[in-house]
């Protein structure tokens, strides 16, 4: 009986970027982000990199000038290079903040045909309809939204003074299906834009 001794090459890691999206004063994002990256931490199929939009100074006017042109030769790299996205993101009035709005705004061809999963919080609706809105702009952006979502309601209940969940049981549990989602959808996609280059 013959043993096939051919090696696999190993699938190389989908890189994900988390795009942290409040830059409010006193804002909560960067607890449930250590908590997300710690999550994607877990998994050796994925490769994490950071987006925060209070670290950028992105206009909203969208003048091209010099420091608009310094801010994205840090940001863009980061997500042209990216197989698949998580967007962290409160929910303000009803919808998303506008940081998080004016960088997407600013790129466009680096979000297409790639995945983009989300990790909401707030208070009684945890975020949701901030997904929801979210949900079309990616459309229009030709990107592929994952299903299946992460949602922290009375999220600052939910973690204790050291930013551990006090209940990590539904949360983690939600995280590794969205996560699988995000693996499968970033090699697929992947796959495809290395066959075929995305005409949309």
């Amino acid at each position: 009986m013959q043993t096939n001794t051919e090696s696999v090459e190993p699938i190389e890691p989908v890189r994900v970027t988390v795009v942290v999206g409040s830059n409010r004063e006193g804002r909560f994002g960067p607890v449930v982000a250590d908590w997300l990256l710690n999550r994607i931490g877990d998994h050796d199929d994925l490769v994490a990199d950071v987006v925060d939009v209070a670290d950028t100074a992105l206009p909203t006017t969208f003048a091209a000038g010099a420091e608009a042109k310094a801010e994205l030769a840090a940001i863009t790299p980061k997500l042209a290079s990216a197989d698949a996205f998580v967007v962290l993101t409160p929910e303000y009035n009803h919808s998303y903040p506008a940081g998080l709005k004016n960088l997407i705004d600013w790129h466009y061809t680096e979000w297409q045909a790639k995945p983009v999963a989300f990790v909401s919080y707030g208070g009684v609706s945890g975020g949701l309809r901030a997904v929801e809105h979210l949900r079309q702009v990616f459309a229009e952006l030709h990107a592929t939204t994952v299903r299946d979502t992460v949602s922290f309601h009375n999220a600052g209940a939910s973690f204790d003074e050291e930013g551990r969940l006090r209940d990590p049981s539904g949360p983690d549990a939600a995280a590794k299906t969205m996560l699988s989602q995000v693996v499968w959808w970033g090699r697929t996609l992947r796959e495809g834009r290395a066959v075929r280059a995305y005409g949309g």
